[in-house]
């Protein structure tokens, strides 16, 4: 319900309060919204974004927004799958980015414009009456009592409304209020160099991917987007000031250094100083710190919005656990402590990927250059970087899971499990995840999934309220069973460490990271798993669901971290 211009009570109450309704906020609010979670989302702003921001969405963000049944909408207007071309001063190729794999069910690059994307997110919580949107509304103050949150909104034409909810969500951007509000500061630092960030319409440049002008003078990024529109960021001179780089002819200038596109329309002209910061903690109380509020990541990976979208799948989930009474407060820890080493290990990506962009001096660049021409000889080290196996994957050393027998590199728990084009036994092919029901699953990877449980053993599954999908490798095909089979398309046999975990059973979280395992011949065993995992194990379709024993168990090495 959106309330933007509609009569309000002058107080209610609700499960989660989010404040701020950018990407992060708003997919937040669909995919609690599709938990059957009620929610307030404020946002200071009258209405969504009209300008663009993000341009860059990569495969798990692509995932997450499948999890709210958006996927369809939002794959038709990007620009699917680009590479980049890293270009020394003389504009010749020295280092080449073209990802072809789809370990997630998506291309790993796509261009897109926020203001769309934002536009869709918005629509999708037109699905839910117990959400309630409300632009033009801006958070003054809130109390923390640990029971409950209180907290004061103005209202646009003036006047407070009171939101009493048992969460607050802030996804409130870069300064954000709420942070402040919390005395939690950022540690990291702020680039010297400024950057002069260029829009235009209809680019006469057809390049398909990224160009990345790796020039001391002046390094400059030229991003692709969809329907013709084109992206330019330019590095600045420390003597050049704001207003005389905006100016149109000064602009323009730039434009014709780097293509064809000095005559375009331009849509925007801003100068941006960058960011490398993460927040000290991203919680106190009942309150937590989401996307940019949380972390600020440099552009150039481009992974500041991907980065909230991760922190909006992975809290939306135990959110909607913790606020059910279905698990423990303590739930929530497993937030930070799972998310903040990848954000924090996305944020070095960044500042290494500037580095090559960036180069202090001919003498620097030149020597990047070279570096990089070696490891093309090398095909792994060429695989390496033209593949994008240097973007650190999505796996947690702590959080909500529970050791198995594998060490290292050789287990699959803490590890979003892959997403590969399955075939039904009629022959249709989707996406993994179309076939796995909402909560938690059990993933029977094996040549017989159907051998795995009997029927009391498949109830038993049923009654702790676990989902059950069986699938098969590439040369085995499915058949009809009490529980949905479907075979592999892709080849996870030859992926790592996947390929070698055959005859496995992968219980898998709602946000499809992979919490535990066991053998097929120990499938007997999953209520140990649970009781380990126990409040871990929350199934999102709704309380009755739940299996009674369910306790608090965080888990750092597979070993109890906190417990209620």
């Amino acid at each position: 319900m959106d309330w933007t211009n509609g009569t309000q009570p002058e107080s209610l109450s609700t499960d989660v309060l989010i404040v701020g309704a950018g990407p992060t906020g708003l997919l937040l609010a669909n995919l609690l919204g599709q938990a059957g979670v009620d929610v307030v989302i404020v946002e200071r702003n009258p209405s969504t974004v009209d300008e663009p921001r993000a341009v860059s969405i990569d495969d798990e963000s692509m995932r997450a927004i499948q999890a709210a049944g958006l996927a369809t909408e939002v794959e038709a207007m990007v620009a699917k799958g680009y590479g980049s071309r890293y270009l020394d001063p003389r504009g010749h190729c020295f280092a080449a980015v073209d990802p072809t794999s789809r370990d997630y069910g998506f291309e790993k690059r796509n261009a897109f414009q926020q203001p769309e994307l934002e536009a869709v997110l918005r629509r999708g919580l037109l699905r839910f009456p117990h959400v309630r949107v409300m632009f033009g509304h801006t958070m003054q103050r809130f109390v923390d009592d640990g029971a409950c949150i209180e907290t004061e909104i103005l209202k646009p034409e003036g006047g407070l409304l009171t939101v009493v909810s048992q969460l607050m969500a802030a996804s409130d951007g870069a300064r954000s209020p709420t942070r402040k509000a919390l005395g939690i500061e950022l540690d990291g630092s702020t680039f010297s160099e400024r950057w002069l960030i260029v829009d235009i319409f209809e680019t006469l440049n057809r390049f398909r991917h990224t160009e990345v002008y790796c020039n001391p003078a002046r390094p400059c990024i030229s991003l692709p987007g969809p329907d013709g529109i084109r992206r330019y960021e330019f590095m600045l001179k420390q003597n050049e000031r704001d207003d005389e780089v905006t100016r149109e002819e000064f602009v323009r200038d730039l434009l014709a250094d780097h293509g064809p596109d000095r005559d375009c329309k331009l849509r925007r002209k801003r100068v941006y100083t960058f960011h490398a910061r993460l927040a000290r903690r991203w919680s106190q109380g009942r309150v937590y710190l989401l996307g940019d509020a949380a972390h600020l990541t440099p552009p150039f990976a481009g992974q500041g919005m991907n980065s909230g979208i991760r922190d909006a799948h992975n809290f939306a989930w135990k959110a909607a656990a913790v606020v059910r009474g279905q698990a423990p407060l303590a739930l929530l820890d497993s937030y930070e402590i799972e998310r903040k080493p990848h954000a924090g290990a996305m944020i070095d990506l960044a500042l290494k990927m500037g580095r090559v962009m960036m180069p202090s001096s001919a003498w620097q660049g030149f020597a990047i250059r070279a570096g990089f021409r070696l490891l093309g000889i090398y095909p792994p080290a060429r695989d390496y970087i033209a593949q994008m196996r240097y973007k650190p994957k999505p796996r947690f050393k702590a959080g909500a899971f529970t050791a198995d027998e594998f060490k290292g590199q050789s287990t699959m728990v803490g590890r979003m499990f892959p997403q590969p084009i399955v075939e039904r036994v009629d022959r249709t092919r989707l996406r993994l995840d179309e076939v796995l029901p909402a909560g938690v699953v059990a993933l029977i990877y094996a040549e017989r999934p159907d051998d795995a449980l009997s029927s009391a053993l498949f109830a038993e599954y049923r009654a702790r309220a676990v989902g059950v999908v069986g699938l098969t490798p590439e040369w085995i095909n499915p058949v009809e069973a009490s529980f949905p089979i479907v075979r592999d398309t892709y080849g996870l046999h030859r992926i790592s460490p996947i390929g070698s975990q055959l005859g496995r059973i992968f219980l898998l979280r709602p946000d499809r990271y992979v919490a535990g395992t066991l053998p097929v011949v120990k499938a007997g065993e999953v209520g140990s798993l649970l009781d380990a995992l126990g409040a871990f194990h929350a199934q999102v379709a709704g309380p009755s669901l739940l299996p009674a024993h369910a306790t608090a168990v965080m888990r750092r090495g597979g070993r109890p971290l906190a417990a209620s």
